[in-house]
């Protein structure tokens, strides 16, 4: 009975796109659900006539597959992706292979990579991004874990994600947890990104006050340019939708963002690795700033602010495309982070991974994806090594012509009370990265005045070589000691 290639345990709606793809493909997949009559229903209507094998038990599953036998999973992340692997171990065999296409916490996959590698099988952890409709015509995937699992994955996998250019929007990532790392980090991409978004969209209603027909066709225009993506191309649909009244639907829409929790994910990590993902961590506040309506209600009656000076008609193109410079800078310095904390977590955890591939699987069918993703695959494939997207010429060049409109822009929102979180966040990184110095001497001088932390002093006078490259404690009042605390970077 072995002749499916592949076998999907959970049958959501993600999982169901995804079989009908792979069936598409010319493979036949075997599928399972907990709840059996999903299969029963799935088999008689979205799957009927095609290549795939309803099964009611695990052991029915299992025994339908091509050796190696390939499982994917398609369930909530957590304890249920736990459950089902030790439900499937007594059934498997050396070589085998689980994939966990689930939204699960890299630190999990590693743990779970870890333990399956005990047992002889073979543990892929890989992001899968592009919602429903990326799911059934052509997904990002992005891999990782054990290698020898990838020559088997591979032609399936690579079948069905997106293209980008011909190229598949697919590629080996690296070890252990490396594939849901980059997936996780993709997701606090695409906080910022929407966060960039609302912030324009907002910019545009009060400072211009544009009705939302309008500035849907800015986004139509946008989406022409350097801004062409799927978050802009939606953006535009969304707010040229009415409602049955003829009112807009998303001016009927409650002001209180929800999350899972990846882009907390991505901002926690960048914490614990000391790198500076500063718009992600601003969209991510930004979502629980939302969150307080009734404060927020509140305090609109209490604080004040400055009254907002609306553009006039003759000054809404300038304002316009100063807005798009903005956007595409802002844009420029997400991604830069996003990268940083990707080659971080490379050096941290020993990955080997391939820059260029991982902008490419970010290129088509994930939810960030957009032509801009096109020009970071081309730098990491001219310079392998490179150590900041802002030091490639074309970021450079796109950033320093980007410029004055992102300051004008960031400027007039501060002058008017508009809050621009991500925007702000963006041009501060921006202008902090370049300075050769930070006031940062002053706050080591501060922790060394009260704790006794320590602190370097400059190469250029370090004329006492018992004090280069040494950590320095002095008492500073006089009244303290002159032994240091524990040294510790904080």
């Amino acid at each position: 009975m072995d002749s499916a290639d592949i076998a999907m345990i959970g049958l959501a709606v993600m999982g169901q796109n995804l079989v009908l793809n792979m069936a598409d493909h010319g493979f036949t997949v075997a599928v399972f659900n907990r709840h059996t009559d999903v299969v029963d229903e799935f088999l008689a209507g979205p799957a009927k006539g095609k290549s795939v094998i309803g099964t009611h038990s695990l052991e029915e599953m299992i025994a339908s597959l091509k050796r190696p036998r390939k499982v994917m999973l398609l369930i909530k992340a957590g304890s249920a992706v736990d459950s089902v692997i030790e439900q499937l171990l007594p059934l498997l065999e050396k070589g085998d292979i689980i994939i966990d296409g689930g939204n699960s916490h890299y630190p999990d996959t590693t743990r779970r990579y870890e333990y399956l590698k005990s047992k002889d099988i073979l543990f892929v952890g890989s992001g899968v991004s592009g919602g429903e409709e990326g799911a059934r015509y052509g997904p990002s995937l992005m891999p990782g874990g054990s290698i020898e699992a990838w020559p088997a994955i591979k032609p399936i996998f690579q079948a069905v994600a997106a293209k980008a250019d011909g190229e598949p929007c697919c590629d080996w990532v690296g070890p252990a947890g490396a594939g849901h790392y980059v997936k996780m980090v993709h997701n606090g991409i695409e906080y910022g990104d929407m966060q960039l978004i609302c912030e324009s969209y907002d910019l545009m209603k009060r400072l211009a006050g544009m009705p939302d027909k309008e500035i849907s066709e800015v986004m139509a225009r946008w989406n022409k340019g350097v801004l062409d993506s799927f978050l802009i191309e939606i953006t535009r649909n969304i707010l040229a939708f009415n409602d049955e009244d003829g009112i807009p639907m998303v001016e009927k829409i409650m002001d209180r963002a929800g999350q899972k929790g990846t882009g907390k994910w991505t901002a926690i990590d960048a914490l614990d690795k000391g790198m500076p993902v500063t718009l992600i961590g601003e969209a991510v506040f930004s979502r629980c700033l939302s969150a307080l309506k009734s404060e927020r209600v509140r305090a609109s009656k209490i604080l004040s602010g400055p009254t907002v000076e609306k553009i006039s008609e003759s000054e809404k193109k300038q304002f316009i495309d100063d807005l798009e410079q903005a956007l595409y800078a802002s844009k420029i310095i997400s991604y830069a982070q996003g990268f940083m904390l990707i080659r971080e977590a490379a050096k941290e955890f020993k990955w080997d991974l391939n820059f260029p591939s991982i902008a490419l699987m970010w290129r088509g069918g994930c939810i960030i994806r957009s032509v801009f993703l096109g020009e970071i695959t081309k730098a990491y494939r001219e310079h392998k090594d490179l150590e900041n997207l802002l030091f490639h010429p074309f970021f450079e060049s796109a950033v320093m012509k980007a410029q004055p409109g992102w300051r004008k822009t960031v400027a007039k929102a501060v002058l008017n009370g508009i809050p621009t979180p991500a925007y702000s966040t963006a041009l501060a990184f921006y202008d902090g990265y370049r300075s050769e110095r930070v006031p940062a001497n002053l706050l080591q001088a501060q922790r060394d005045y009260f704790g006794a932390h320590t602190f370097q002093i400059l190469p250029e006078y370090e004329d006492d070589k018992k004090k280069a490259g040494k950590n320095i404690h002095i008492n500073w009042s006089g009244k303290g000691g002159n032994i240091s605390a524990q040294n510790y970077d904080a």
